[in-house]
């Protein structure tokens, strides 16, 4: 017979009924988590002075500003890249920081709605080797900004966040660029797009639908009223 170690009725009884009290976290662990969150946010202070005072922030390129004074939270801007469909268009992004920072990359996504293979038409997320497994540690804030501003420039679509989108990018990339400037012209306030979609938009918002979800649904269906239409009343 096994030997077991027996619990007296007594004991078995006090100790009934109640809930397992949580382990106190280590002093050391609570050190450590506290040394990293310093650590990013004394990273953060220095990177955000460093984009407040560079050529392409006084050029209008960039911009950050805060949303929190814990400097976990930052509202981060960038312009539309000269000849490309979001020339003129200013693109809003929310970049959180996590306590691991600089080890690990932030959290970014485009605020702004915009029509591009490597960035979600819906919740704006990003597509971005260097926000991911390509990060490092020396990397910057300035160099999130800038590396975003240059993906507006280089598509990357055989690695899309929007597979929609590097469809219409591959397959008629006219009509992507026409597109594009138009979410630019509408969203990012971008100059004047092409009027013959701005006047399908006009047609189905008249039969009552909501004008984003009748931008989504024209982009995604090749400017098609029919199908687009037929889209928004199967929804």
């Amino acid at each position: 017979m096994c030997n077991s170690v027996q619990y007296s009725p007594r004991r078995q009884r006090k100790s009934e009924g109640r809930p397992e009290r949580p382990r106190p976290q280590s002093r050391q662990r609570r050190g450590a988590d506290g040394a990293m969150a310093n650590i990013a946010v004394q990273r953060i202070k220095r990177e955000f002075k460093e984009v407040l005072k560079s050529e392409e922030t006084s050029k209008n390129q960039i911009k950050v500003d805060l949303v929190d004074e814990n400097f976990t939270e930052l509202r981060g801007e960038i312009a539309g890249p000269p000849d490309t469909p979001y020339e003129g268009g200013r693109y809003q992004l929310e970049i959180k920081i996590p306590e691991t920072y600089p080890f690990n990359p932030p959290k970014v996504r485009f605020i702004t709605k915009i029509w591009h293979p490597n960035i979600s038409s819906v919740t704006g997320a990003i597509c971005l080797d260097i926000l991911k497994d390509q990060w490092a540690a020396a990397m910057t804030l300035r160099t999130v900004l800038l590396s975003l501003q240059a993906l507006l420039a280089a598509a990357e679509p055989d690695d899309p966040q929007d597979a929609v989108v590097a469809n219409q990018y591959k397959q008629n990339p006219d009509m992507f660029k026409q597109t594009a400037r138009l979410w630019s012209h509408i969203y990012a306030g971008a100059p004047v797009s092409n009027p013959d979609y701005k006047v399908k938009i006009d047609k189905l918002c008249a039969m009552g639908f909501d004008e984003d979800e009748v931008i989504a649904a024209l982009s995604s269906k090749s400017w098609d009223v029919a199908t687009a239409s037929e889209l928004l009343i199967n929804k």
